[in-house]
């Protein structure tokens, strides 16, 4: 007898099957740039609505919340994440301080006064604006960024204790060099006589960055070590558990959110000159990509400097954790320093002189970020490959590898996820 259960045709399932499973690698490839997506966001809520996250009088008073609550929520979670061996160690890494400080204080000056005095020469029209120039030598003399390095050095799986001391040296430094290497590097002209002379007083500006630096950096980040010293095998556990530190990437988005807000809250940006504005946006992005291939090279010097007899002395190869940190924190560029001490050295300027002065300091800071999440991605998969091939070198199996969880839980995590993936 003819069996009378006809079974079901499989394609149409298998084609559902497909189109599922690909849905689902779309979706997690989008969910894997979720911070690029953000960022794009907050430009977006930054264009059409920047009088509330401005940071003079917008409506959540981010010069309070953001400036100060969200980068001491990033430092908390720093002191709570870093071992204190690992920050006394850095804190004595003098090779580490020279290389980032002498790239953030004078390579990056000696560069940007160059290009300065190329458009002055090839620009005699002044198409591009004297204040964007102004604002330029000013950017190249702050000191590296506060929060964004340590969160990037942490996500691509270098030393974030190397970062964050590089970051409490150089905004220590700043305030004290920056004011006196901005006005001794203005070019001579008289386009440049409003900011040579219009001089205003630095106390308030001292007063606000070193409040802002024992606030939102120094006590959050010893409260941080503190409970770790305390509790060390538990706070490991709970940094684990709730991944907190992915939390700092949130606080990034907000940080941008602000930067953006307080750029297009002034009008500045919209006044420039379309040449101002794409020979801003465009070095921004060669500059700081410059810097970062400048910083990799003087952290790891190719094989045959190494090797000369002339430099085999001076020049040293340092781990990969640091290299990361030295590529995050050489090239970045504050605007808590920067901002403040614009208007305090400029204070008798005109706000829309001012304005305009601040436009390199605010895109700048703001395109390091979005350039350094490529080189996130680029730093994360060269360490992960160096990584691997040491432990091919030393007879490891990748899933015999031991991790302490207790030292670096969120890179222990993520170590152990990618040994079982394989």
């Amino acid at each position: 007898m003819e069996d009378s259960t006809v079974a079901a045709d499989p394609g149409p399932r298998r084609t559902a099957d497909r189109l599922l499973a690909a849905a689902k690698r779309v979706l997690m490839m989008i969910l894997r740039q979720w911070l690029l997506i953000g960022m794009g966001i907050a430009c977006v809520l930054a264009y059409f609505f920047p009088d509330v996250a401005k940071t003079d009088g917008g409506v959540i008073r981010s010069e309070y919340t953001v400036l100060y609550g969200v980068i001491a929520i990033i430092f908390l979670i720093s002191g709570l994440s870093i071992p204190r061996q690992k920050l006394f160690k850095q804190f004595l890494n003098w090779r580490l301080h020279v290389l980032v400080q002498v790239i953030s204080f004078l390579l990056i000056p000696a560069v940007v006064l160059a290009v300065v005095h190329i458009i002055l020469v090839a620009d005699p029209a002044g198409y591009i604006d004297r204040a964007v120039l102004a604002g330029y030598i000013l950017t190249a003399c702050i000191p590296t960024t506060i929060a964004s390095n340590v969160v990037m050095t942490r996500a691509a799986g270098g030393d974030d204790a190397a970062a964050l001391v590089e970051v409490l040296l150089a905004n220590v430094l700043g305030p004290f060099i920056t004011a006196v290497w901005t006005v001794t590097l203005l070019p001579k002209s008289a386009e440049f006589d409003i900011w040579r002379y219009g001089g205003g007083s630095l106390g308030s500006m001292y007063k606000h960055v070193f409040q802002q630096l024992g606030l939102s950096v120094l006590l959050p980040l010893f409260v941080g070590q503190l409970v770790r010293w305390t509790w060390p095998e538990r706070t490991a556990w709970v940094m684990q558990k709730t991944r907190l530190p992915k939390l700092s990437s949130v606080c990034m988005l907000l940080l941008i959110w602000t930067t953006f807000s307080s750029c297009f809250a002034t009008g500045a940006l919209q006044s420039l000159s379309a040449q101002s504005i794409i020979f801003v946006v465009l070095f921004n992005i060669a500059l700081y990509i410059a810097l970062t291939v400048i910083s990799f090279f003087s952290s790891r010097p190719p094989k045959f400097l190494l090797n000369h007899r002339w430099f085999e002395s001076v020049l040293k190869c340092m781990p990969p954790e640091e290299t990361i940190a030295v590529c995050f924190c050489s090239p970045a560029k504050s605007t808590a320093l920067g901002l403040p001490l614009l208007y305090a050295m400029w204070a008798p300027v005109d706000l829309y002189t001012k304005a305009k002065t601040s436009i390199p300091v605010l895109l700048y800071t703001t395109e390091q970020i979005c350039v350094a999440q490529f080189f996130v991605q680029l730093f994360r998969r060269w360490h992960a490959q160096l990584a691997e091939k040491q432990d091919v070198e030393h007879g490891n199996h990748p899933d015999e590898v031991e991790v302490d969880m207790t030292e670096r839980p969120a890179e222990c995590h993520a170590r152990v996820t990618e040994n079982e993936r394989r």
